[in-house]
């Protein structure tokens, strides 16, 4: 455990121009050939006969980590059984879609899953398609489900029979005699979860979608200004249509009580609180503070602003920071924040980091206790959020890294090297601006990485450390 004394101030940085991609990686078509095959092992390992993977337009990272495909309007299941070609099962406005996929798969019309209201003449009944794609008695009856999450035993007394998928699929699975399972573990479990651990192509993929949404925040938080609307400042950010895994968020004044509400047509003022968020698929940015030159601009009674919220949430997460790496238990971060901010004033209630994939939120390995290993290959979402529910309001750092050891560094470097000098500039600027002292499996994704600034007109205004 890191144990130098830190002490923080704030002063006036320059953040640098860590420029945007002029490259899109992507991943492979083998790359989905090989993730089925390594679930369908996993889900033989698991004492599966069968396995669906169920996804809707919110809940579809699973699927597409093994297809590309995510459903846009509708709904899609994707059924795996050994020695068959994998299905996927579409609604009527997904069959065209579904040429994305670069894997084998076939195409099913399942117009159960289209509209309401639109054709449903041209497609079997359920069980018709489930026995062509395999599951019948030749192939045995035990089958998983991976929808969206899976359970704990403390929130059942047998969790693994509780399915995230709709009850008809599940009744109809059970009605053919199948015993039906959650087998969504096997994709986001936090330490052997398959989508707990990326490749070189998938992080690239990631850093890319990193660095366009950070530079969309940043851009919003050096140039918003009073007067604006929150639809206008939400145009600073500068969407160009990558698909977001959440909604983008700016809210100002009393709307920010509300927590996850879209912009309005709200006119931000001087002196408001503040709070806005990019979340682009494989990443996740956003910043809290107050639209003030300095502390002058809030109200008397809360004037330290800094030195009693700002100042030692900056020195939790840059301890954060220096402890993470390749083989740290996640129990160990999640001490070093309760150790920070434990106090009931800080509020900071969820988990203190966690898995980010295609999703916004994959699972963790960062709560009390927890003895689950950080390994090489995880996409981290760098997530202590104060909810102090005071006038104080609240200051957070939220950005994407990625740990990798050696060999997947070097990996990097030579499949990626814009992205790969991007990161090093960005770690460049946590060591010798902000004080921040980094192994060197931490890859910072972010283009404001670390930056905290507390007072939105005065955006160069913003936290650093030093040893004391």
């Amino acid at each position: 455990m890191n144990t130098r004394a830190i002490s923080v101030e704030l002063a006036e940085l320059t953040l640098p121009d860590f420029g945007l991609p002029t490259v899109e990686p992507g991943v492979p078509p083998e790359t989905y050939e090989a993730r089925i095959a390594e679930t369908r092992r996993r889900a033989a390992d698991a004492g599966y006969d069968a396995l669906l993977v169920y996804a809707d337009r919110e809940h579809f990272a699973n699927l597409a980590y093994l297809t590309r495909y995510d459903p846009r309007f509708e709904e899609a299941l994707l059924i795996l059984v050994p020695g068959r070609t994998p299905t996927l099962l579409v609604g009527n406005e997904g069959m065209a879609y579904t040429a994305i996929c670069p894997a084998r798969v076939e195409r099913v019309l399942f117009q159960t899953f289209s509209l309401i209201s639109q054709p449903r003449s041209s497609s079997k009944p359920l069980e018709v398609i489930l026995r062509k794609a395999g599951i019948d008695d030749a192939c045995g009856k035990r089958v998983g489900i991976a929808g969206w999450k899976y359970f704990l035993p403390i929130e059942s007394d047998a969790p693994e029979r509780w399915v995230e998928a709709p009850a008809y699929i599940v009744d109809v699975l059970r009605e053919m005699g199948c015993e039906v399972y959650n087998a969504t573990a096997l994709f986001m479990e936090p330490e052997h979860g398959l989508r707990a651990i990326n490749d070189v192509d998938q992080l690239a993929c990631f850093e890319y979608a990193s660095t366009f949404g950070s530079q969309g925040l940043r851009d919003l938080i050096f140039n918003v200004r009073p007067g604006m609307t929150e639809y206008d400042a939400a145009r600073l950010m500068g969407l160009n249509g990558f698909p977001t895994s959440c909604h983008p968020l700016v809210l100002s004044g009393e709307r920010t009580a509300l927590g996850l509400a879209s912009p309005s047509s709200r006119r931000i003022q001087e002196g408001d609180p503040i709070f806005a968020s990019l979340s682009l698929w494989g990443s996740n940015n956003a910043r809290g503070g107050f639209l003030v030159k300095n502390a002058e601009g809030l109200p008397a009674s809360i004037r330290d602003y800094v030195d009693k919220l700002v100042a030692p949430y900056f020195r939790a997460v840059v301890e954060w920071y220096e402890h993470i790496g390749i083989g740290v238990a996640g129990g160990e971060l999640f001490e070093i924040i309760e150790r920070h901010l434990g106090d009931p004033f800080f509020g900071v209630g969820l988990n203190p980091g966690h898995l980010i994939h295609l999703d916004e939120w994959v699972s963790s390995p960062i709560y009390r206790g927890s003895t689950q290993r950080l390994q090489s290959g995880m996409a981290i979402q760098v997530d202590v959020i104060p909810a102090t529910n005071t006038p104080y309001f609240t200051t957070n750092i939220e950005d994407g890294i990625a740990l990798a050891d050696e060999a997947l560094r070097s990996d990097f470097a030579r499949k990626y090297p814009e992205a790969w000098g991007r990161i090093q500039q960005r770690r460049a600027f946590m060591r010798d601006i902000l004080g921040i002292q980094l192994k060197p499996e931490m890859l910072p994704f972010s283009n404001m990485p670390a930056y905290l600034p507390p007072f939105w007109l005065s955006p160069r205004l913003a936290l650093r450390a030093r040893s004391t």
